[in-house]
């Protein structure tokens, strides 16, 4: 296929990275050859690079095709911030502006077109139709999974994209998925009918969260405490009902947490609303169901809870993805109770439908072995999905916390004998209550008579629990099939009942999560300007209204107050800051940077950070001067710098940097610009204070000289 830019200079210049990572530079080649693809790639693992990438080098449009009105707006923001022209159709826009935006693709005006699939084809024949007309290179299906019934999130709409193929036999799709098994994965391929495929399958493993189970009972407490240590983070907690979800954001409030419910119950408007908050970090706790945060890219999420449990491993693994997506340290906290498997197990009942009754109750008991094992819960998750992993992963709570074994053979007698005595035809919490002595109602009269019957009166329920798990874990016992399952015998409890075989346990233990999480970073960081570089941020995305994170991830803030850059030319260096956002955004935090230097005696360490490699072959790229030369020359056309910065959506510190630059040349004036009495308070300040820190100047300088002023004056006195 024809291409109009190479990737390389596109991921450099667009969106301010050096390196492509894992296999999306293969899977872009792959694309531009004019090849189908199906790619397999975990949470924030940089799917949406492996066809934005391609869409800017190709000639025409490149068509999305996204699940959630949400999803759409998210990327569409992203985008539009890095200087790309997209857009998306949904049912939230008037009739006047999806006309407008349709006028935009007949002129070829836009790279990126998001849509709902029901838009695209099935109903919508005509927009079909439409596409014909247009330059479409490429179509991508983004959370691919939906549109198999083997997965779990299944989107009957979703089928309908079979019929892309047959309409544009010669334009390469590329289907995208976070979380696929072998059997999802096969019929993403067989619904969608591509052809000359590859599957490109990435690792699972998300190395930066970090994965603990804790018990469910009294939970609230453990969260608060949890909370209190990450008040200034955002998270997620997920519960399973929406009644669930008001009750605990109402309570985390009065307990002093900035903390909302969503959920599909509250009006759209209240979803909106709360949506857009937390994404601009106003809300730090969203409390939600499984409607909330399916392709939201908030990137800097430092924590998901599971208050109640998941449905099942794909569900769990997409939520807890959420968190971390900017490759720092994150945690996924679930909170485990048998309670909730008994509810889900009636959640699971598929009426008239025994075969998807069948599947979605093996899903549920994969996720609750997750919660029971003792070995590391990563290699369990990433063995789910067909990946082989280490025993030993340094961060889960198995890994962290792990127990010494005891003696625990008598406990262990206890609790075979009592499943031996009642036949081995009850669950394990019918055998706890035997234990237990319990008074309950359904404890039938003859199992009442039994000599186990409250031998276990010395332990809490939720102990003799523990065991009865690690007995299942070590295969003293073992767990039949179904939707209510029994404990029976194995041949190795017959060696602890008859032959007096020892068995050692661990004991119960309370998890404990880290308080201080280690922030990665090849060098040290400077934490205190870390967190001024976050408030600068916020500030900013409020100005402009929109996330935080769109305007620079955590990750781009934690590399400025790493290598601590002090000039312009510095800035591509850092990850994140692409041409478009270098000219938009530069100013501010290089400014901010410089300040806290001086203040602190620092230098740069800008030298530390490797060069960005030069690409053979790249097409031209603009020149810094030729977006000064436009400020120039609106300004020459007696624009004010307040307009200038308005038409083309920079910042008023950006465009008076541009003209400053002109002052610098003698192609501007001077005294246009700044009094000659506040020229002749700024000048001496400058030779005394120097010319590093407009900050400093600013501090040591009368109230009403603004930075701008001091700006002009500092280009003034460079020449």
């Amino acid at each position: 296929m024809t291409t109009i830019a190479a990737p390389h200079q596109i991921l450099e210049s667009v969106f301010g990275y050096r390196d492509f990572r894992h296999n999306q530079e293969e899977i872009i080649t792959h694309l531009l050859q004019g090849k189908d693809a199906v790619v397999l790639m975990p949470t924030g693992g940089g799917k949406s690079l492996c066809y934005q990438v391609p869409a800017l080098c190709l000639p025409g449009v490149t068509i999305v095709v996204s699940p959630l009105i949400a999803l759409m707006k998210d990327q569409v923001d992203a985008l539009v911030l890095s200087g790309v022209k997209a857009a998306f159709l949904n049912s939230s826009q008037s009739s006047s502006e999806q006309s407008a935006i349709m006028q935009q693709m007949r002129r070829n005006e836009l790279k990126l077109l998001y849509v709902a699939p029901e838009r695209l084809v099935g109903g919508e024949i005509q927009f079909l139709r439409f596409l014909q007309e247009i330059n479409v290179c490429l179509f991508a299906i983004d959370e691919a999974h939906c549109i198999s019934q083997w997965g779990h999130d299944f989107r009957p709409e979703y089928r309908v994209l079979s019929q892309l193929k047959e309409v544009f036999p010669t334009i390469p799709i590329i289907a995208l998925t976070a979380t696929a098994d072998s059997l999802t994965k096969n019929d993403i391929i067989q619904q969608l009918h591509v052809v000359d495929y590859r599957v490109f399958e990435n690792s699972f493993n998300r190395p930066n969260i970090y994965y603990y189970i804790k018990p469910k009972k009294g939970y609230y407490d453990a969260l608060v405490d949890y909370l209190e240590e990450h008040k200034d983070d955002s998270g997620i907690i997920y519960c399973l009902s929406r009644a669930a979800t008001e009750k605990l954001a109402e309570d985390l409030r009065s307990d002093g947490f900035s903390a909302a419910a969503y959920h599909a119950g509250l009006e759209k408007n209240t979803r909106d609303e709360r949506q857009d908050l937390f994404l601009k970090d106003d809300i730090r706790i969203m409390v939600a169901t499984i409607a909330f945060g399916m392709g939201i890219n908030k990137s800097n999420v430092r924590f998901v809870v599971h208050a109640d449990l998941p449905k099942n491993i794909e569900g769990y693994y997409q939520e807890t993805g959420r968190a971390g997506r900017d490759g720092l340290h994150s945690e996924a906290v679930l909170f485990f109770g048998a309670g909730d498997v008994m509810k889900l197990r009636g959640f699971a009942q598929v009426e008239n439908n025994p075969e998807q009754t069948k599947i979605l109750l093996k899903k549920l008991d994969q996720m609750v072995q997750l919660c029971e094992t003792k070995s590391c819960r990563r290699k369990y998750l990433l063995n789910y999905f067909g990946e082989q992993a280490p025993d030993y992963c340094g961060g889960c709570d198995t890994c962290l916390n792990k127990p010494e074994l005891q003696d625990s053979t008598i406990v262990a007698q206890k609790i075979l004998s009592t499943v031996s005595r009642i036949k081995q035809s009850f669950g394990m919490r019918y055998v706890v209550d035997i234990l237990k002595g319990s008074n309950s109602e359904k404890i039938r009269e003859e199992h009442k008579k039994l000599s186990v019957f409250g031998i276990g009166k010395d332990k809490p329920k939720e102990e003799w629990m523990h065991y009865t798990r690690e007995l299942l874990h070590y295969h003293y016992l073992k767990q039949s099939e179904g939707e209510y399952p029994v404990l029976q015998l194995t041949d190795k409890s017959n060696e602890v009942l008859f032959k007096n075989e020892k068995v050692f346990l661990s004991a119960p233990v309370q998890i404990t999560i880290t308080k201080e999480p280690v922030i990665y970073q090849q060098y040290a960081y400077e934490k205190e300007l870390f967190e001024q570089l976050k408030k600068l941020r916020n500030q900013i995305a409020h100005e402009e209204n929109v996330p935080a994170y769109l305007i620079l991830s955590d990750s781009s803030l934690l590399d400025l107050s790493t290598y601590l850059p002090l000039a312009k030319n510095d800035l591509p260096q850092i990850s994140g800051f692409g041409a478009f956002k270098i000219e938009k955004y530069g100013a501010p935090f290089l400014e901010l940077v410089q300040d806290f230097c001086n203040a602190n005696n620092l230098v740069s360490k800008i030298e530390l950070k490797q060069p960005k490699k030069t690409k053979k072959a790249s097409a031209p790229r603009e020149r810094a001067s030729d977006t000064k030369r436009i400020s120039l020359e609106l300004y020459n056309q007696d624009r004010s710098i307040a307009d200038i910065a308005a038409e083309r959506h920079l910042a008023v510190t950006t465009v008076e940097t541009h003209l400053s630059y002109y002052i610098t040349t003698g192609e501007l004036d001077i005294n246009d610009f700044v009094p000659y009495d506040k020229q002749e308070l700024i000048e001496p300040a400058v030779t005394k204070y120097g010319r590093l820190s407009l900050k400093l100047l600013k501090d040591n300088l009368p109230e009403e000289i603004s930075y701008g002023e001091i700006r002009m004056m500092v280009a003034h006195l460079s020449r």
